[in-house]
């Protein structure tokens, strides 16, 4: 069973859109997740846009993979490094912290998702 950044049992981030590496609706993750999906955030069009201009579209569906394209509300699991990129940058959304895998604190503050935790 994975935990949280408590140390709590993960609970899902979402279902609709169903995200995670493993497109099992939480943020785990295991040696193939080279992007370490394990952020649970909830989207804002701040990020998107962020995200869209460092190359990165999350809003486009793409069918092929699976992937719905993210609205503004949405809840997804982000890869670690790419939050702490929006963070260093004034856009980080807002994280689901008890949805958000223990991994992350391996590359982010606990203290930097707290002040970002959706309330």
């Amino acid at each position: 069973m994975a935990n949280n950044v408590f140390g709590e049992p993960l609970i899902t981030c979402s279902k609709e859109p169903v995200t995670g590496y493993f497109r099992d609706g939480c943020c785990n993750t295991d040696q193939t997740d080279a992007g370490l999906h394990t952020v649970c955030i909830v989207v804002t069009e701040k990020f998107l846009q962020f995200s869209l201009a460092a190359g990165n579209d999350l809003s486009t569906p793409l069918p092929q993979f699976n992937f719905p394209g993210l609205k503004v509300g949405d809840k997804w699991c982000l890869c670690a490094l790419r939050w702490k990129e929006a963070l260093q940058h004034h856009y980080a959304p807002k994280v689901i912290l008890e949805a958000t895998h223990e991994k992350t604190l391996e590359v982010v503050a606990l203290s930097d998702l707290i002040k970002h935790a959706s309330r």
